[in-house]
């Protein structure tokens, strides 16, 4: 079958800051994407909330299908959605949204673990769930709701995430997908289903949920209302991908095994944030993971995602940010060269820290960090993004050290994916500083897991292996190793991850 002629699969993919929705086809050299509409995405603060503008996401959504209808037509085969976690939508009897779809930066879970704490320990919740501890968790947005005394849980009979929500806009089915549940903080990682003492001790109604869908289920064609408002054909499949966007990126990185009990290789999606871990064909929940604060969440074919959320480019994003308001528009590869110019291994922060979080001057808060420590100050713009850059990459080695403890393993390789992996000097550096082989690529790793899972819901590929095989072969796929001379001395790396160990204690 020529690319002329090929099914082409309908990607939705939505972050917190922008939405897409891409085409994509197989080729034999991987998953060619087109981006066929873009459109921002945000919190939008209502009565002191901060909310997710449902109805804005999904004409957008709309918008996108029918640009993509009018470009491929016929060849649509299949359509499935992927976003971020944790967030959720309630539905009444009658199948209407009941209040607001609560962002998870809204402030009405600060403070809430402690109060959590009361209804069930720390150790129970995480043997009950596998999760790591965080505020934005569903189970803790939950819990906000009973302690503000809202009727809405007392009203709702079915509970959706973000995903589900628009997959139910697709085709009318009502289910929740494996990959996203995973995050709620609710699911049991043993049996892929709701934990009954979890829900029990928060008084969360049981009913809401149902049975956890894997990656890959077929909902049936598009509703009849959608295909008149986009011109899409009612047998455009609705194929649920892993609906979580980190579990489809991870999904295309080009490893040649699945979910080992032991892996040799870890991956790192990496972006704003950074998500650090290993595919594993069982969860992880030993005294060990709760203590270092790591979570399993739910992967394709009910594999398991082990992995700790760690603060990715922010920082240079935000340095990047506030120089370009003073008039220094640096670009992303001037930024790099000069990063490139300065000394190695001078001064460093811990990209984690609280200073870090949302700081009015981005350069001033590391210079702040570095003075407190009693480091050298970096001046220039490119001391500045090298203590941001080298300091990142330590934090990466820290957790990856923590990582091959839990798994009992070595990791020869690191699969580097998503958009950070543009930046050349963090890959390098990242080879550097844990002294392994760095694997980078694709970029658009999400966006390709989707389409691939879709594939693989379709016929079209036979199974994960193969699908990851087409990624391998793709010209974008990079492989780095540690630099070698005395300018990258494994002492000097080894005495700067032991300098940031103390810094981040």
């Amino acid at each position: 079958m020529s690319e002329a002629t090929s099914p082409v699969h309908i990607a939705i993919d939505l972050g917190a800051s922008s939405g897409r929705v891409l085409a994509g086809h197989l080729t034999e050299a991987g998953v060619q994407l087109e981006e066929i509409h873009r459109f921002p995405n945000g919190g939008v603060p209502q009565g002191g909330r901060l909310v997710w503008n449902l109805l804005g996401q999904w004409e957008q959504v709309v918008a996108g299908l029918s640009q993509a209808a009018n470009r491929y037509g016929s060849r649509i085969r299949s359509v499935g959605a992927d976003t971020w976690g944790v967030d959720y939508v309630l539905l009444d009897s009658l199948g209407d949204v009941l209040g607001p779809c609560f962002c998870y930066r809204d402030p009405r879970t600060r403070g809430i673990m402690d109060r959590a704490f009361e209804h069930m320990s720390r150790r129970e919740i995480f043997g009950h769930t596998g999760l790591q501890f965080m505020e934005i968790n569903t189970l803790f947005q939950l819990l906000a709701m009973r302690k503000e005394k809202s009727p809405q849980l007392d009203i709702a009979q079915r509970f959706l995430m973000i995903p589900d929500y628009i997959h139910w806009q697709l085709s009318g089915q009502q289910v929740n997908e494996f990959t996203n549940a995973s995050t709620s903080q609710l699911l049991n990682p043993r049996s892929g289903t709701w934990s009954e003492e979890v829900l029990r001790a928060f008084e969360i109604p049981g009913h809401l949920f149902s049975e956890p869908v894997q990656p890959g289920v077929s909902l049936g064609g598009i509703t009849q209302e959608l295909a008149q408002q986009t011109g899409l054909s009612r047998d455009v499949e609705v194929i649920v991908p892993a609906t979580h966007d980190t579990a489809s990126a991870i999904l295309a990185v080009p490893a040649e095994t699945f979910a080992a009990s032991r892996p040799d290789w870890c991956y790192i999606s990496c972006g704003t944030w950074s998500l650090i871990g290993a595919e594993l064909d069982a969860p992880n929940l030993t005294d060990a993971c709760l203590e270092y604060n790591f979570t399993n969440e739910g992967g394709v074919q009910g594999s398991t995602r082990l992995l700790k959320n760690v603060a990715g480019l922010w920082v240079v994003e935000q340095c990047r940010a506030h120089w370009k308001r003073e008039g220094k528009d640096w670009s992303w590869n001037r930024l790099i060269e000069m990063a490139e110019a300065a000394p190695s291994l001078v001064s460093f922060i811990d990209p984690d820290a609280p200073q870090f979080i949302a700081p009015d001057h981005m350069p001033d808060a590391i210079r702040t960090y570095c003075s407190t420590t009693e480091q050298p100050v970096p001046e220039s713009e490119g001391q500045v993004i090298r203590c941001a850059l080298e300091s990142l990459v330590l934090k990466y080695r820290l957790v990856l050290e923590q990582l091959e403890e839990l798994v009992g393993g070595t990791m020869t390789t690191i699969h580097m994916v998503g958009g950070g992996v543009q930046n050349r000097l963090l890959c390098q550096l990242a080879a550097d500083a844990c002294g392994k082989t760095v694997v980078t690529g694709p970029v658009e790793a999400t966006a390709m897991g989707n389409i691939m899972m879709q594939a693989m819901g379709t016929g079209s590929l036979n199974s994960i292996l193969q699908a990851r095989q087409l990624i391998r072969g793709a010209s974008e796929i990079q492989t780095i190793q540690p630099q070698t001379g005395s300018f990258q001395d494994p002492s000097r790396w080894n005495a700067a991850a032991d300098k940031l160990k103390q810094l981040a204690q």
